[in-house]
């Protein structure tokens, strides 16, 4: 294809409405007809990334494999088109302001008064057509972040209106709104989407697509009475009702057309309709399924639908690729200690010490990796996770009372957890972390090892501390064993307990690696440990 194409998704009526989703389920659909495809996210908070953001904002914070900290809704394109993403992928205000400012610092506007149009507008569509330009991808989409009628996304939206006039034919809106449903009534209402298309009109944007976000069937009715009072043709007027998966959601756009309404758009031939055989033959396995496998995940943001998004994620699917069904228990390891957790964990076929950090929770972390331990329950720990699992082993086997990470503790007398050396002279918080996707070799008998099939994979990393190496030969004299380093810098990326039935901590973040279609190795193993412990 000689031109890019360009498909905004913008929201209104209100947030969280699967914007991401429904940008992700386009990509998919239009990939699986050979074009190549890629989306991308605005947000209009002025953080340059959400990585230091609460989880409790934002939720989760997703790794590119370029060592970008992004916005979870990276997660869900990768997972969807099985295509990584990088730092293009995600802007945000704050980053679109600091280039400008920067720019200006240099001299490069020789002059002229900076300001929001053209200056801010221009970079934003510099960085929307940069993926389209350098990458040469057929489709970009671009979900612009928040609801339309913020102030943070007016430079955003006035850019896309930009963007219409000068792409012409190779640009196209779709506009992603909410169609409540008023019990007291019995009636599905269609006002607020139609005040919505009203402001984003009255910014300058006339969708070409809408898709109605609803938990009821919509009647042709509602839809051609939506279709008339905001200018969009009737088969321009997508239903996106709610579905137990959203791995569904593709289908069901599939089924009314969205991909093939904005081929039309774009003056695209159609061709045949993709099967989408594999994306199925999942779906029918998850859905088949019977017999359930119980994995405890152990964090203190378990009660955040969308704080260890990831990770939900890929041990659905691999509960999935292992026919089971996946019931996850959320366990709050501020709630947890050594009194009550085998009445918590007793029942459980596998545990999933959680990523994170600082102090909060931690101590019942290390109350369910001793359980764990000395009850021989399937345990995967990651990142903080894996720390915790060495920091607990110190003090419970090796008979270091006192030993912990210096994050928890600067004055700990047995350091097996420590800052990593090049990161004793950071000072700035943000984007400084050993991130994205490094080499690890594992030993060739090593638990990691059968389950990758491989003794060198590459997966992607965000830390600050390590695994001590001058503790080594203790632990491995005691029983925990050291299976995977970084072969450049020799930091200990994986132990594991070879005696247990499968103990595993892995420094890495494996979930950011996980897709529908290739789902990741290690968790593939781990729930199959945990089926049969089940057994």
């Amino acid at each position: 294809m000689s031109e890019t194409k360009y498909i905004f998704v913008t929201g209104g009526v209100t947030s969280s409405l699967g914007k991401g989703i429904i940008s992700a389920s386009l990509a998919k659909l239009l990939q699986a007809r050979g074009y190549k495809v890629t989306i991308q996210k605005f947000d209009p908070y002025i953080n340059i990334d959400p990585g230091t953001l609460n989880p409790y904002e934002h939720g989760e914070c997703y790794v590119t494999v370029d060592g970008h900290e992004a916005d979870l809704d990276l997660g869900h394109y990768e997972r969807f088109i099985n295509t990584e993403t990088t730092r293009a992928n995600n802007i945000t205000t704050g980053r679109i302001y600091q280039s400008v400012i920067d720019k200006e610092r240099r001299g490069d506007y020789l002059g002229k008064t900076v300001q929001v149009v053209p200056h801010i507008t221009d970079e934003i569509k510099r960085s929307v057509k940069q993926l389209g330009t350098k990458y040469k991808f057929d489709f970009v989409i671009t979900e612009i972040g928040g609801v339309v009628g913020d102030i943070e996304s007016l430079p955003f939206v006035e850019s896309v209106r930009q963007l219409r006039w000068e792409l012409g034919k190779n640009c196209l809106c779709i506009h992603l709104t909410y169609v409540p449903y008023i019990a007291a009534a019995k009636e599905l209402k269609t006002k607020p989407t139609q005040h919505s298309v009203k402001q984003l009109q009255e910014l300058g944007i006339q969708p070409d697509i809408l898709v109605l976000r609803t938990e009821h069937e919509l009647s042709q009715d509602i839809r051609r009475k939506v279709a008339l009072f905001c200018n969009v043709e009737p088969n321009a007027v997508i239903q996106s009702i709610d579905m137990p998966s959203i791995y569904e959601v593709p289908l069901k756009m599939q089924e009314q057309g969205l991909d093939v309404v904005a081929l039309k758009k774009m003056g695209m031939p159609v061709g045949e309709a993709p099967d989408l055989g594999p994306w199925k033959q999942f779906l029918t396995r998850m859905k088949s399924a019977t017999e359930v496998v119980k994995i405890g995940l152990v964090g203190k943001y378990v009660e955040l639908q969308d704080a260890y998004k990831s990770i939900n994620e890929s041990l659905l699917q691999a509960a999935t690729y292992n026919d089971y069904k996946l019931k996850l228990i959320s366990i709050h390891s501020e709630k947890l200690n050594d009194a009550n957790a085998e009445e918590q964990l007793k029942d459980l076929d596998g545990i999933l010490i959680a990523p994170g950090f600082g102090q909060r929770g931690i101590e019942g972390k290390f109350s369910a990796i001793k359980y764990a331990r000395e009850n021989n329950v399937p345990t995967l720990g990651i990142c903080l996770g894996m720390q915790c699992m060495v920091i607990e082993f110190a003090r419970n086997v090796l008979g270091f009372e006192d030993a912990n990470s210096t994050e928890m503790d600067t004055k700990t007398p047995y350091n097996v957890i420590d800052l990593m050396e090049e990161q004793k002279g950071i000072t700035n918080m943000g984007g400084t972390m050993r991130l994205g996707s490094y080499d690890c070799e594992f030993e060739k008998d090593s638990t990691p090892a059968k389950a990758y099939g491989s003794t060198t994979i590459q997966e992607r990393h965000r830390h600050r501390f390590e695994f001590n190496s001058k503790y080594k030969t203790d632990f491995e004299n005691a029983g925990m064993s050291c299976v995977g380093h970084n072969p450049e810098t020799g930091l200990v990326e994986v132990v594991e307990i070879p005696s247990l039935k499968w103990f595993v901590g892995v420094q890495y973040h494996p979930e950011y690696n996980s897709t529908v279609l290739r789902p990741n190795p290690l968790f593939i193993d781990f729930v199959k440990a945990a089926i049969n412990n089940k057994k």
